[in-house]
């Protein structure tokens, strides 16, 4: 779930938020995806499969990959996330609610008594990564449960407009159950003053997944899997979906030649102590991801291990596919481990405005790299970038960085550097693994296993690219 900061009104009551749009970008409705539907019927056994919508029928703009498996069948598009489609309702409020889960349900109550204007809407969840990621130029789609109501409606509307196709993952429903179960997945998104930050959703009150009636996948999702490239799924697919169904997309993107990309958030350390059927998910997950990308902290927590680079390698042993632990160091840069090199990136130096959403534009910037082949420490650069330019804007959803604005980022490039950090890091990995170091002064060259390579080479090679990408709207070869 994520969230952007806005300015404060007048207060209407205790805890209660003051509603300020949450961003620049205007609510533009495009067209009803059925003209028949109407937007605030209850959800029935024929609207959970209306909603089944085709992919953009325009060409693949991506260039072959020698990282991808090369299957019998057509990819057609470049990245396919799953699950965690939901509307963020971005407010502030003079203080947090208490963090007792009946009062933040009692709060939650009292913001759903009445739709918020649709200028507190953003979209959320798994939309900031295919967003991002459809900015960059990959064809995308995502596969999840949108319902029949205002707020899936606005959640089909923001993503077709970014030219992003959506699939349903359910062939039928139970007509019994209550017609809430069925209902787009709300996060509220609280700020306060000093701008800490509070979650309330359905999901967080409920011992079963928000979806919990799903217990297969659709052929829908099945075929939308096996036409893409990546499947990109991350930890929270667990508050929405039973382990069994996501696992079983994950087997299936394996069966057809799928990548999986695996972020798991903050969710992993909790699905560590889980049920016994999470727990056997994460491990499938952490065996089965071609890319597992995560934080340090993330890292420490499914390994033991506080050093970033050994927690990465210990990823990498365990797994069975795995190619490449993508570690974040926040400020501090990233990390791409693979079974023979490190390669390290420090980030870049911006005004920070807001951080969210960042990590999920990296994440899009790491999948754009893969996809074309682009050298290891070009891709970390690329992704370092994108997501500090997403970190100078405010919030996700439609907030997340463009394509132009990483251009102009990288045209006047400033590292954060800080060499005693990495030297401490690095020191006692130089004599066993080859290691390649972003650097903005070091000359292009070698020390041993250490490679140097300037800032000023790489963006050199990947602007014309990227510039190219911006003004024709596909990659140059």
């Amino acid at each position: 779930m994520h969230h952007q900061s806005i300015a404060l009104k007048t207060p209407q009551f205790n805890f209660l938020p003051h509603l300020h749009p949450p961003g620049p970008a205007p609510f533009r409705l495009l067209f009803p995806l059925h003209p028949n539907a109407t937007t605030n019927s209850p959800r029935s056994a024929c609207s959970c499969r209306a909603l089944n919508i085709s992919v953009p029928s325009h060409p693949s703009r991506s260039l072959p990959s020698s990282n991808a498996p090369q299957p019998a069948f057509v990819k057609t598009v470049d990245v396919a996330t799953l699950g965690n489609l939901c509307v963020d309702i971005v407010l502030n409020v003079p203080k947090l609610p208490p963090p007792s889960a009946d009062a933040r349900k009692a709060f939650m109550e009292q913001l759903s008594s009445s739709p918020p204007d649709k200028r507190y809407w953003e979209a959320g969840g798994n939309c900031n990564m295919a967003i991002a990621a459809a900015r960059l130029g990959l064809d995308c789609l995502t596969i999840g449960h949108v319902g029949n109501e205002i707020y899936g409606k606005f959640l089909l509307d923001v993503l077709h407009e970014e030219g992003i196709g959506v699939v349903g993952m359910c062939e039928e429903t139970d007509l019994n159950s209550p017609s809430a179960s069925y209902e787009t997945l709300l996060c509220w998104v609280l700020v306060d003053p000093l701008q800490k930050h509070g979650f309330c959703s359905r999901a967080d009150f409920s011992k079963e997944p928000a979806f919990s009636w799903m217990s297969t996948l659709s052929e829908e999702a099945k075929r939308a899997i096996k036409r893409s490239r990546i499947l990109f799924c991350n930890g929270y697919d667990f508050d929405e979906f039973s382990p069994g169904v996501i696992i079983s997309a994950v087997d299936y993107a394996a069966e057809v030649g799928t990548l999986v990309f695996f972020d798991p958030g903050p969710r992993g350390k909790s699905l560590l102590r889980g049920s016994m059927e999470e727990q056997k998910a994460l491990r499938q997950f952490l065996r089965m991801s071609d890319v597992l990308l995560l934080t340090a902290d993330e890292a420490e927590s499914l390994t033991g291990i506080a050093n970033p680079i050994l927690a990465g390698q210990e990823l990498l042993r365990k797994g069975i596919r795995t190619q490449w632990v993508v570690v974040k160091m926040g400020p501090k840069g990233s990390i791409l481990i693979t079974t023979s090199s490190i390669t390290c990136a420090p980030a870049f130096k911006v005004k920070v405005i807001d951080t969210v959403g960042c990590g999920d534009s990296f994440v899009a910037a790491i999948a754009f790299g893969f996809i074309h082949n682009i050298p290891l420490v070009s891709t970390l650069v690329f992704a370092n970038a994108v997501g500090a330019a997403t970190a100078m804007g405010c919030g996700a959803g439609r907030n997340v960085a463009t394509l132009k604005q990483v251009v102009e980022l990288m045209e006047a490039p400033e590292l954060n550097e800080d060499d005693e950090f990495w030297n401490g890091l690095l020191g006692e990995h130089l004599d066993s693994q080859e290691v390649t170091f972003l650097s903005k002064m070091v000359l292009n060259g070698s020390n041993g296993r250490m490679n140097c390579v300037t800032l000023q080479k790489v963006v050199s090679e990947l602007l014309p690219k990227l510039k190219y990408s911006q003004l024709e709207g596909t990659l140059s070869s």
